[in-house]
């Protein structure tokens, strides 16, 4: 049922993962997932950038070389994350967004839908039983001296997955009716 996939939908990180590969099918049908989100005069902004193999390595030393080059006291130990997290993940997908050349819908509904798209592919996962986690830190900035963006293309995050041991975690929220008003 829908409503226990969305209640079991956690953020697990690369640290969790163990070293099972996702099949490109699998991938393949999570990115399907995504293409069925809503969007606003169907500008459809989501584009997708899959990493395996060598490409992560590359995407984890690009992601530490930049954050020493533009950060004053670089700490060693986040260094050494930015390098060992993509490793650590089955595959990443780059989350970008296309905007709308005619700009026919607000920028902010296009990061919506792009966030939907996201939330499809997270709940796709899940289902699967493969973990996952949108990681988005400030150096995605610098993302268009990595990939080959398009004019109007933007990386928003990384989506990282992989398999891991275990079952999702539990997760408690407050009450809905602490936060609905009824008129």
């Amino acid at each position: 049922m829908i409503f226990d996939i969305i209640k079991k939908r956690r953020s697990i990180f690369p640290v969790q993962y163990n070293d099972t590969p996702i099949a490109k099918a699998d991938i393949q049908k999570i990115l399907d997932a995504a293409n069925w989100a809503p969007s606003h005069k169907k500008t459809e902004p989501w584009r997708f950038k899959v990493l395996q193999g060598d490409k992560k390595v590359e995407l984890g030393e690009f992601l530490s070389n930049t954050y020493i080059d533009i950060t004053e006291k670089p700490k060693q130990v986040k260094s050494k994350k930015l390098i060992e997290n993509p490793k650590k993940a089955a595959a990443i997908i780059a989350i970008c967004m296309q905007r709308d050349p005619l700009e026919s819908v607000p920028e902010w509904e296009e990061v919506a839908a792009v966030a939907m798209a996201v939330q499809n592919m997270w709940l796709c996962a899940t289902e699967m039983g493969i973990g996952s986690y949108w990681s988005s830190p400030g150096l995605i900035k610098y993302m268009d001296e990595f990939f080959d963006l398009n004019e109007g293309e933007k990386c928003l995050g990384f989506f990282y997955m992989g398999y891991f041991d275990g079952e999702h975690p539990e997760a408690i929220r407050k009450p809905i009716q602490d936060k609905v008003e009824w008129l």
